[in-house]
């Protein structure tokens, strides 16, 4: 796996940074889409954002502590530092998508997949190309399975509705 994740960095060396920018937000562009096509609150701007801020400020954090480490030999700089601050601030905005009212709760998905989003910046921005892409094959594959299960549970229950308000008292 190493090997095909440092491929692109062998072939394009320093424009491969820009290959993860692109690659996070084509990425984050294809999760909003799923998100806008149902009608959500956060949608193809929300994810593209949060995809690509992840995928920079990870970029940012590798590459600052190289530069820095270098021009102070002495000193040991933790490379994720600002990678380890998006979940805090993930966590911050996903609690504002989350709502109550009464026993229903509305947002958690979308705070879910927000997360979801900045994973996946943070991965691609640290160069895991293999990972994330698989990860994104294997979510899209059980987001289509849990879709058809919904619709199949919404159907039965409208079916047995149907039938509880057609028969007679």
């Amino acid at each position: 796996m190493a090997y095909i994740d440092t491929f692109p960095a062998l072939f394009l060396g320093q424009y491969e940074l820009l290959l993860r920018v692109l690659l996070a937000a084509v990425i984050g562009f294809s999760i909003g889409l799923e998100r806008t096509h149902k009608s959500k609150p956060a949608g193809v701007k929300t994810y593209t954002f949060v995809t690509v801020a992840s995928a920079l400020i990870t970029i940012i954090s590798i590459h600052s502590a190289e530069v820095y480490s270098q021009a102070q030999p002495n000193t040991m700089m933790d490379p994720m530092r600002l990678t380890a601050q998006i979940v805090s601030g993930l966590g911050f905005i996903g609690a504002g998508l989350i709502i109550k009212n009464g026993l229903q709760v509305i947002g958690l998905t979308s705070a879910a997949i927000l997360f979801f989003a900045g994973g996946v910046g943070i991965g691609i921005g640290a160069g895991f190309y293999t990972i994330v892409l698989f990860t994104m094959v294997i979510i899209y594959v059980f987001i289509r399975i849990a879709n058809w299960i919904e619709h199949k549970e919404k159907e039965k229950h409208k079916k047995e509705k149907d039938k509880a308000t057609s028969q007679p008292s």
